[in-house]
């Protein structure tokens, strides 16, 4: 972990003191939030999220099948996410395996109480 220099605490503690920060937003104002949805044709739904430099495209595909003849009453879901390498090059090799493979889990678990298909 890298401390502060004494010069870079002084600026932070006056930033707080004058209420401002460094892009000029004072310290309760959230940075600005862009929502455009449908940005992928090929998907059931998308949508680009833009918080400061942050951006994120998120997309859902969906699609119906038949439920197999053990249990013709149940259907099942699965859920995968991609860290695509285009979009940063940490996800570049195994990064983005590892990383998508943890946030499946976490959704899979968030919205199906860690039950589904295979999941991958």
């Amino acid at each position: 972990m890298v401390g502060l220099s004494i010069g870079e605490k002084h600026f932070i503690q006056g930033g707080i003191a004058q209420d401002i920060r460094s892009d000029g937003r004072k310290r309760s104002t959230p940075r600005p939030i862009n929502v455009k949805t449908g940005v992928i044709s090929q998907a059931n739904g998308s949508a680009r999220v833009r918080m400061g430099a942050t951006d994120v495209i998120a997309s859902v595909k969906a699609e119906l099948g038949r439920p197999t003849a053990l249990q013709p009453d149940k259907g099942k879901v699965f859920i995968n996410v991609d860290c695509s390498p285009t979009a940063a090059p940490m996800f570049e090799g195994r990064g983005g395996e590892e990383l998508s493979a943890e946030l499946s889990v976490a959704l899979r678990c968030c919205l199906l109480g860690g039950k589904s298909g295979s999941g991958r």
